[in-house]
């Protein structure tokens, strides 16, 4: 700049549904709380992760089930009551390839019926919500919902109860078991429908 400084700035536009980003309930849920609505007390608390990879990888079309979950909690203990609970599929390892990660190249409602990837069953889903009492779920692959859902009903069970979804996440592998917490801060979208999302789990030295 002609003061002898250098300047930068940039202008930017995205979807709020884009990259590693949160559901808010109004997403799939009429009248619930929007993004600026939602509660940091839903966002931040004790995690877990729940090891999905090797189902996934023997079926891209995998539903995570209550017997996945109490396989996990027979291995780990109980999934403590009012948990962040992070399923991990082994599917952040595809990105950024469409062809592995979403299971087609193709796009618009062509490449929609073609998606082939991991999601959370709707009796799973209600199975956390009910005997669980989670706080958020988080997933990494691009929808809560398996690619080939028609009925969303996973995203519906968890939004209808005001527990925030968190989709496309990454680094899941790196995370042990249990033992750690996480701080989920999404962007604060006024009205909005979901947002970016900034998430890290914070996870205590080894000793």
């Amino acid at each position: 700049m002609p003061g002898g400084y250098y300047y930068a700035s940039n202008r930017l536009e995205m979807a709020e549904h884009g990259g590693t980003h949160i559901d808010a309930p109004i997403h799939f849920s009429e009248g619930g709380q929007m993004l600026d609505q939602v509660p940091i007390e839903r966002l931040v608390g004790t995690g877990v992760r729940v090891d999905l990879t090797a189902a996934c990888a023997r079926d891209r079309d995998h539903r995570v089930t209550i017997q996945d979950l109490e396989q996990w909690e027979a291995a780990h203990g109980r999934i403590p009551d009012q948990a962040i609970v992070l399923l991990d599929t082994g599917f952040a390892r595809f990105w950024p390839s469409r062809q592995y990660y979403l299971g087609t190249e193709l796009r618009g409602q062509e490449g929609v019926r073609a998606l082939h990837f991991p999601g959370l069953h709707p009796e799973a889903a209600s199975w956390l919500v009910r005997e669980r009492l989670v706080k958020a779920v988080g997933i990494d692959t691009a929808s809560i919902d398996y690619g080939q859902s028609t009925t969303f009903k996973a995203h519906v069970t968890l939004l209808s109860h005001d527990v925030p979804v968190f989709e496309n996440l990454a680094d899941l592998h790196g995370l042990p078991a249990i033992g750690f917490d996480v701080i989920a801060l999404p962007m604060k979208i006024a009205a909005g429908t979901g947002g970016p999302l900034r998430i890290i789990a914070v996870v205590p030295p080894a000793h």
